[in-house]
């Protein structure tokens, strides 16, 4: 059968020269079409054409590419690929270790714990006039890193007492502390060094009962890497268990680039991937998006078992939660677009919700 041209993407003729020359360099056949053939640089969009059987490996490479010009290069960033577990020292902390040891293991990643204290001053003071009791904010700092030290020094111990008994895969990892708001912090350390993954826990310790001060569900919403919500109640133990994994998808273009990356963190022979739709509305257009989309999987991904469903409904916690039990799903995986504090903060995303009201692990990508 013929393999058909389809357009990868409508870029400047400047851009489209760059992209076509690193595809051709990975060799892949591209064609620059434009409407202005004897002036193509006047041109305010040109057609960036590639065979259809090529366009996995095409979406990655331009979703790099357009990565780095988005983003300037950040000095002292490391090469060495890394999975990211912000620790908070909770009971949480060694189901993160389990899933963040056993990913970086399948990335061929070390490991970094990254603890975020936070060290205000405070005054203790009795009813009366008589004593004050203060603590500098000097040795305030001193205790905090003093208990934090230990508390490090203990779990490295547990952790290579793990690695000798073969409990966990045996891969570099270390600790780096910093002081500040810890989703801050992480979004910080993630935007510098680029990990290939963070493993958070979910229902950690919280500073308040607010909706904004869950961590991980603002580290969700708006971090540059793929993030793996631990929740405290699950079951699992590692990447193996992991059998079916949902994915919640819109039909946009770069969800294909979300879900390549789930399918090369969970897509083992023995995972079924379930593609679900969430709609009130234009049932009829949907149903033909999901036939091309069937198609499209049974081409490129033939070793992996799909599911495909569309679900008359909004995207509310409660119906998805439902879902996932009736089906047995062990992780639901979605691609989200980052948004800022306001729009957070007075109007909630799917990551945002399900981190607070489910207990089936998440993946979240932001592409």
């Amino acid at each position: 059968m013929e393999d058909k041209l389809v357009t990868l993407a409508i870029r400047t003729f400047k851009r489209a020269q760059m992209i076509k020359t690193v595809l051709e360099e990975n060799g892949i056949e591209t064609v620059i079409h434009n409407l202005n053939l004897e002036h193509p640089e006047l041109a305010v969009g040109v057609r960036v054409r590639i065979k259809e059987s090529d366009l996995p490996r095409a979406l990655k490479i331009v979703e790099e590419m357009e990565s780095a010009w988005e983003h300037e290069p950040v000095t002292g960033s490391t090469s060495t690929q890394q999975v990211l577990i912000p620790i908070d020292f909770s009971d949480q902390v060694p189901k993160a270790t389990d899933f963040g040891f056993h990913f970086a293991d399948n990335l061929a990643a070390e490991v970094v714990f990254l603890y975020v204290y936070f060290s205000p001053a405070f005054t203790i003071s009795s009813n009366n006039d008589m004593s004050t009791y203060s603590i500098s904010d000097s040795e305030l700092l001193k205790n905090i890193l003093t208990t934090a030290n230990t508390e490090i020094e203990n779990m490295t111990k547990l952790i290579h007492a793990r690695i000798t008994k073969g409990e966990l895969p045996n891969i570099p990892f270390s600790f780096e502390m910093k002081e500040g708001v810890p989703e801050d912090q992480i979004l910080d350390y993630c935007k510098k060094n680029n990990p290939a993954l963070v493993v958070m826990g979910t229902h950690g310790r919280k500073l308040t009962n607010e909706l904004i001060g869950s961590v991980t569900a603002e580290v969700m919403e708006s971090c540059v890497s793929p993030v793996f919500a631990v929740p405290i109640l699950m079951t699992m133990q590692r990447p193996d268990d992991i059998k079916r994994v949902a994915f919640l998808t819109n039909f946009d273009q770069k969800d294909l680039i979300a879900i390549d990356r789930a399918i090369s963190l969970f897509g083992n022979e023995s995972v079924e991937m379930y593609f679900i739709h969430a709609s009130d509305k234009n049932v009829a257009w949907s149903e033909v998006i999901l036939s091309g989309i069937k198609s499209y999987f049974s081409t490129h991904y033939p070793q992996i078992i799909t599911n495909y469903d569309l679900l008359d409904t909004t995207d509310t916690p409660e119906f998805l939660n439902n879902y996932m039990a009736n089906h047995q799903i062990n992780v639901l995986a979605f691609n989200s677009r980052r948004r800022n504090l306001f729009a957070r903060l007075f109007n909630p995303g799917l990551a945002y919700k399900m981190v607070l009201h489910s207990d089936t692990p998440l993946f979240v990508t932001h592409v």
